[in-house]
């Protein structure tokens, strides 16, 4: 009789072999993860500015609007001066006077003899002349201004044209003139406290298993990039009660509670204040939105202006992006309709290695310089996913009330059979200067 040798393949599932003897796991105590880095926003801001040490966890800061970068008012009426030195009166159009404030809405009339002001029409085609201030009077936010004709050819002014501030004329022998000066703003926000809870029984904290030998350590990595992911979400979109100083703001403790009244701090995030407190005109706007089918190269080039309004210090300014956006920008090249009629291009790069561990593209424009960085948790079904948020690191900081932290075994009341942990970290950021920022949208 034939002898029947023993294999390894039985004929199917079953049999002591197969299900019990048979070991199928290459690396048993190994297991591939679908999520690695996903928070870039988190990593960027604590690099860039981390600012400790809060007395409080409600925190204000000083911030700046220079006035001097633009001055200019603009007038409501037709007036002709004559050329050679002839005198006039040009009425300011009230609510136009940009860049010329003294602190408390103190318009400081006298500071502004004797002005030279340079004239264009409202389209900023037309330079009419340039006046010489030699009086002020009214009150408010308008006021007549007494001028000279500094030129040869006669001005005539329409409503709404253009008096930009080109410099100060001093007569010979005359005193200084008078001053006026404006004062700091105030911007504010506050760390939100945030908890992520572990907790095994005795049991299976002894138990030896395949994949992960120790399910505590597995589920401490787990809630570790939990805690972070919720800290880039907060971060990113949340919203507090204070605002953040704009206004109509109110830094008030104690707006928000919990179901057992329990006050409830809350950090105001960098794409919910933009959205809040954005605006989409004007060379400050920081709201954009891009409609996909029409927006061409022109339009580009005029958005990337006002992102590069205020240069960076860096040279480059980094933009968080939704998949959805990073796919976009991705598909814009030379030779597609982002190809412009001079020298100049816009050029998405290959994919790069950042220093603090995240991939990035560079978006290069005639005004400046992107860093493309995806964010996973604006992919879909995010409603973020075609958005991009470029941030000012100059204007961004990262605040730590009490800084993260692994809290173990807090749970050990009546002989609790089991282990609980516990992250805990109260954090948010201040966002300064909000024009500096801008938020993109594409629909």
């Amino acid at each position: 009789m034939a002898a029947t040798e023993k294999q390894l393949y039985n004929g199917g599932a079953t049999g002591r072999l197969y299900t019990d003897r048979r070991d199928f796991y290459m690396s048993p105590q190994m297991t591939k993860e679908l999520w690695s880095a996903v928070t870039p926003y988190t990593t960027i801001v604590s690099n860039k500015r981390l600012d400790g040490g809060l007395k409080d966890p409600m925190f204000k800061g000083f911030e700046h609007r220079s006035k001097w970068p633009e001055q200019y008012f603009q007038t409501s009426s037709v007036v002709t001066i004559a050329a050679d030195n002839a005198p006039g009166t040009i009425a300011v159009k009230a609510g136009s006077i940009v860049g010329l404030e003294g602190a408390g809405g103190n318009y400081a009339y006298n500071s502004w003899v004797p002005l030279e002001l340079e004239v264009w029409d409202s389209t900023l085609t037309t330079r009419r002349g340039v006046l010489l201030v030699t009086a002020v009077t009214g009150s408010g936010s308008s006021a007549n201004l007494s001028v000279k004709n500094a030129g040869s050819s006669s001005i005539t002014t329409a409503a709404n044209d253009y008096l930009f501030v080109v410099g100060n004329a001093q007569g010979e022998g005359t005193d200084s003139p008078e001053p006026w000066a404006d004062d700091l703003g105030i911007f504010w926000n506050q760390t939100q406290i945030f908890k992520t809870p572990i907790q095994v029984t005795g049991t299976i904290y002894h138990a030896a298993l395949r994949g992960y030998s120790n399910e505590l350590a597995r589920l401490r990595m787990e809630k570790n990039k939990e805690h972070k992911i919720q800290k880039e979400k907060a971060f990113l979109y949340g919203t507090s009660p204070i605002g953040i100083g704009q206004s109509g703001d109110t830094f008030m403790d104690g707006k928000l509670t919990d179901a057992n009244g329990n006050v409830v701090r809350t950090t105001y995030g960098i794409i919910s204040a933009l959205m809040d407190y954005g605006t989409t005109s004007g060379a400050d706007q920081n709201k954009f939105t891009i409609a996909e089918a029409t927006y061409n190269y022109s339009n580009l080039v005029d958005d990337m202006e006002k992102v590069f309004y205020y240069e960076p210090e860096a040279g480059y300014k980094y933009a968080l992006c939704g998949p959805g956006a990073m796919s976009y920008w991705s598909k814009m090249d030379g030779t597609n309709f982002f190809a412009g009629k001079s020298n100049w291009l816009v050029n998405v790069s290959e994919e790069k290695r950042d220093g603090l561990g995240f991939n990035f593209k560079y978006l290069e424009t005639p005004h400046g310089v992107l860093k493309l960085v995806k964010a996973p948790v604006m992919k879909n079904p995010s409603p973020y996913n075609k958005f991009m948020v470029v941030i000012s690191d100059e204007n961004l900081s990262y605040k730590q009330y009490r800084p993260m932290k692994f809290q173990a075994n807090i749970k050990t009341d009546n002989a609790f059979d089991g282990i609980k942990d516990q992250y805990m970290s109260d954090e948010g950021v201040a966002l300064g200067l909000l024009e500096s920022h801008k938020l993109f949208q594409i629909t």
